[in-house]
């Protein structure tokens, strides 16, 4: 059965959506959105990422007219009516609208739809997957905008390499993030992720600040270096479509050859997190 979307105030089948060129998310990559997982036909940390998506839009300038309840509100009409989507993944856009000189702002557009994603395969959840470094700088860190050119360039060499992530780091060769996830290390029984200034304060990093108090694991912000890399005992990435991946390998330095017990503990704490979602709303 066809997906239905929200586009631009309608329900529209997904064949029937309709982005306009002069659109400023397409034309010029202006706009922001956020991106959320479906369990068993309910959304996780829903609020929290509507409460980002609306933080990245103010972080941008990007006037509208919508607040956390409207789009709470379309988010669960979108659910009704794809009531036989139960698991997966569901992306909110918003954009500058369609300009009339292809660079003013104008009437914002929002869209909604659901999205299937690919697991990755269980043994990198058991073993560890194998990720790279390179220098470069996102602008805006702190905002989930639609700009994802250089991510994008680095994460298709990646893959060509057998890898799964690209860690972007600044010429002072510190890592900060992957291009679609945050990054943890633990040295000496202490969990560590660089400083929430410099990244994107993804949800799921959220939850494994609240799951270490949780079990008593140490956790701090702090300044990673690439030289550090061979003192990691353990190392993970955080996203919303990978969950909470272990790291096998950076540059080909090997961390470890399976997950280790610190990162163990947090990602099956995280599945009974998972569980504990906000229920479908009827009405």
């Amino acid at each position: 059965m066809e997906k239905i979307f929200y586009a631009k105030g309608k329900f529209l089948k997904e064949s029937e959506t309709f982005v306009s060129p002069k659109d400023l998310g397409f034309l010029r990559g202006y706009g922001v959105f956020d991106f959320f997982e479906i369990v068993n036909g309910n959304p996780f940390r829903l609020r929290d990422h509507l409460k980002r998506f609306l933080k990245s839009a103010k972080t941008l300038d990007l006037e509208h007219p919508y607040k956390l309840e409207d789009l709470e509100k379309i988010v669960f009409q979108v659910l009704k009516k794809n009531k036989n989507f139960k698991n997966g993944f569901l992306r909110i856009i918003l954009t500058g609208g369609e300009s009339k000189d292809s660079i003013t702002p104008a009437k914002p557009n929002l869209f909604l739809f659901l999205e299937k994603r690919k697991k990755l395969p269980k043994s990198f959840y058991l073993k560890g997957a194998k990720v790279i470094t390179k220098v470069f700088q996102r602008l805006l860190p702190q905002a989930k905008t639609l700009d994802y050119r250089e991510s994008i360039k680095y994460l298709k060499e990646a893959k060509k390499k057998g890898t799964v992530e690209v860690l972007i780091s600044n010429k002072k060769g510190e890592i900060l993030e992957g291009t679609t996830s945050n990054f943890f290390v633990v040295i000496e029984g202490k969990v560590f992720t660089p400083p929430k200034e410099k990244v994107l304060e993804g949800i799921t990093r959220k939850v494994v600040f609240e799951l270490c108090r949780k079990l008593k694991i140490k956790i701090q912000e702090r300044r990673i270096f690439k030289k550090e890399i061979k003192n990691f005992s353990e190392a993970f990435l955080t996203s919303t479509s990978k969950g909470i991946l272990p790291i096998s390998q950076i540059d080909g330095i090997r961390i470890s050859n399976q997950r280790g017990p610190i990162t163990k503990k947090i990602m099956e704490e995280f599945e009974k997190e998972r569980k504990k979602i906000l229920k479908f709303k009827n009405d």
